[in-house]
């Protein structure tokens, strides 16, 4: 059966001698090769792998088209080129696979419509719950010494007063928290509790 496959390029303004049109060239190449019919083409130029699909209008067009199953494979130059991080990764490859379409990865060698390729899949997914696990026991950690210490100490009340004075002048909240140096949630907490005594 001919797949019909999609292909997704990104180049990031980092990428230095990276290319659109080179990863491409290489994506054609392995389609000639392996009778594929490539039904769509997706690209995000100067957008980093950090950014999530709302940033990255060609990541979101291509996983939109997987949900409505319109293809049978999406082709990719490497894996970094669809994300950074790997609980990024494992969600779209999550999405693939709920869908049951294929993914080619050119630099990688890895095809998962065969048995090591999908062996592989299953390995970053292990990975992928590490990476979670292990930030889960990070902030457990960050909370336990934060309750030792006696939690978070408390906020000066002219420091208090000053921030509830620019809130009520319009300053917003990030502009007011970089004014006075203190966190985003503490000023948020400070409109809250203001609105509510309003």
């Amino acid at each position: 059966m001919i797949k019909r496959v999609a292909l997704y390029t990104r180049i990031s303004t980092s990428d230095g001698q990276q290319t659109v049109e080179n990863q491409l060239r290489d994506l054609r190449l392995a389609g000639e090769r392996l009778g594929w019919d490539i039904v769509a083409t997706f690209a995000d130029e100067g957008i980093s792998g950090a950014k999530g699909r709302d940033q990255r209008p060609g990541l979101d067009a291509m996983l939109k088209g997987i949900a409505r199953k319109e293809f049978d494979m999406v082709a990719s130059w490497s894996i970094c080129r669809l994300g950074r991080s790997l609980q990024h990764l494992v969600s779209i490859l999550g999405d693939l696979d709920a869908r049951s379409v294929d993914l080619y990865l050119h630099v990688q060698a890895i095809d998962t419509s065969t048995p090591s390729g999908r062996a592989m899949f299953g390995m970053m997914g292990v990975f992928a719950e590490f990476e979670r696990a292990m930030i889960s026991e990070r902030v457990k950690s960050g909370l336990a010494r934060s309750t030792k210490k006696g939690g978070r100490p408390r906020l000066d009340i002219d420091k208090q007063r000053h921030i509830e004075r620019l809130l009520s002048g319009g300053l917003s909240i990030n502009k007011t928290a970089k004014k006075l140096r203190v966190g985003v949630g503490t000023v948020h907490r400070i409109k809250t509790a203001m609105a509510h005594a309003a």
